[in-house]
């Protein structure tokens, strides 16, 4: 299928506008059926990707405004299909997990529409047209929480909408200043991705550029000191829209980085290797610290994914192999298991209309299948070996220890911390007496919620023993890059740096 892309970009929509014309009775089961399909969609394109080639493929170019070089230009590589499947399968198992009953209709058109524009951004090789599904992506998620969150949805989809709106304009005006050097130096238009790789830009230049691009991303990663929304955004979101907002929107900004600030700005990203490892590294020990200090168990899991989100920042910034072929896998087991965790809350908070662990103890005696599954999670989030926590971890520190033995080791507190607040939520909220009467009646997961949590299981634990069929396409698709950027870089201290990276690639 020639177009596959643009069928995973506009299938989800159509069916979204469809949506309106069917019945409220059936739209959660319209919903899953499209979301399925999607995500078989996703699957045929991963079965028919060529694994060895490091390059795009599934490329689709029309000229759109050719007098401005704006095109409707699509292509997939190693590192952005396994985020597209990843979306594809968070959509599918949050529709089925789904517990709102109120305007169900209108969630699912949400939705659909908000999976249109999450498959744009990862598949956009035109940065107006990756500008417009980014924009659009802020829509959808907005209404989610506005219209179906907590007390204080309202000041949370506000917060969210207003930090990742200000980021983005700042990340317009960059690439607005992309294609115009690309004008001054070629004498055409142009905003291809591509197009602009080849450009080699004086110093000053890229970290003018840098910083632009930068907030546009770091805002929606978040890093620190940006990152207040997300614990808000979290908090007051329902259940389905934190799955989405931790799984796949905040990948959108580490995406990024990978996609336009290495290549396009070689130079600049080893310049600022420094200033963002620290910032990552406050973001790792500061947010676990702040998690440990939670009451909600929300909160200790919406903290735990920013300082998660920190780890796959210093990875990407390692300039080597090992530490951005670790950082892709890491998005990808970040979603997987940020995502379980936040339906596995959404499952007690259906129960008890509360999130607060003093109000909890003693479930694993009431709640068997749930603590257990509970508990793989808690051991995937902490990084546990054998799980898909480890490995990416593990690639990003050993990555980024040929840069600095002494942050990475820093980085590495966060495993100890992690676990420490990761089994105190477990031991405050599964063991001990029950305490609290309202607990001794719980049910245990239910058949949908079951078939729902039971395929993030597998994965967690599959690609967990066995990561070689991800990692493969990943790391040719992140060597080639690395190749790339040392050809195109200017300094001699940025040729070193990715040299050094060249020299180790063959560790994974």
């Amino acid at each position: 299928m020639d177009n596959i892309l643009s069928v995973l970009i506009f299938f989800p929509a159509i069916a979204g506008l469809l949506g309106f014309v069917v019945d409220k009775e059936s739209a959660r089961a319209y919903g899953i059926t499209v979301a399925a399909i999607e995500f078989f969609l996703s699957l045929w394109l991963w079965f028919s990707f060529d694994a060895t080639n490091a390059g795009m493929q599934y490329v689709e170019m029309i000229p759109l405004i050719p007098d401005f070089g704006v095109s409707y230009y699509l292509g997939v590589d190693g590192i952005s299909l396994f985020i597209i499947v990843m979306a594809a399968l968070m959509t599918l198992i949050g529709m089925m997990s789904m517990s709102i009953t109120k305007n169900v209709k209108n969630m699912i058109i949400t939705l659909l529409f908000l999976e249109m524009t999450m498959m744009g951004v990862f598949v956009a090789l035109d940065a107006i047209i990756f500008y417009l599904f980014w924009e659009l992506s802020l829509v959808p998620m907005l209404y989610i929480i506005g219209a179906w969150g907590g007390p204080l949805r309202v000041y949370a989809s506000i917060k969210f909408f207003l930090y990742t709106f200000a980021g983005s304009l700042i990340m317009l005006v960059g690439m607005l200043f992309m294609a115009y050097v690309y004008h001054n130096l070629t004498g055409v238009w142009s905003f291809a991705i591509t197009d602009w790789y080849a450009l080699v830009l004086p110093v000053e230049y890229q970290l003018w550029l840098f910083a632009a691009f930068f907030f546009g991303f770091a805002i929606k990663v978040p890093m620190f000191p940006f990152h207040t929304w997300l614990p808000y955004a979290h908090g007051q979101a329902p259940t389905i829209g934190s799955v989405i907002l931790a799984a796949v929107l905040l990948k959108m900004g580490t995406y990024g980085f990978v996609r336009f600030s290495l290549p396009m700005f070689p130079d600049a990203s080893v310049m600022m290797i420094t200033p963002i490892a620290i910032l990552a590294i406050i973001m790792i020990i500061y947010t676990a610290m702040v998690a440990y200090a939670q009451k909600d168990i929300k909160q200790v899991i919406a903290y735990s994914s920013v300082s998660h989100m920190g780890i796959i920042m210093l990875g990407i910034f390692a300039m080597n192999a090992e530490g951005i072929s670790g950082s892709v896998f890491q998005m990808l087991s970040h979603g997987i298991v940020s995502g379980a965790l936040f339906m596995l809350v959404g499952v007690i908070y259906d129960r008890r209309h509360t999130k607060l662990m003093s109000e909890f103890g003693g479930l694993a005696t009431v709640m068997p299948k749930y603590a257990v599954i509970f508990g793989i999670m808690l051991m995937a989030s902490v990084g546990l070996p054998l799980t898909i926590g480890f490995v990416g971890e593990f690639l990003v520190l050993l990555g980024f220890y040929q840069i600095s033995p002494i942050m990475t080791i820093l980085a590495g507190t966060s495993i100890i911390i992690g676990a420490i607040y990761m089994l105190a939520v477990y031991k405050k909220t599964f063991f001990g007496p029950i305490t609290n009467e309202a607990n001794k009646t719980l049910k245990d997961l239910d058949r949908k919620e079951t078939w729902s949590l039971i395929p993030l299981v597998l994965i967690v634990v599959w690609l967990g023993v066995y990561p070689k069929p991800i990692l493969e396409p990943i790391d040719n698709s992140v060597k080639a890059m690395l190749v790339f950027m040392e050809e195109k870089a200017i300094t001699q201290e940025a040729k070193d740096v990715i040299i050094v990276a060249k020299s180790t690639e063959g560790g994974i």
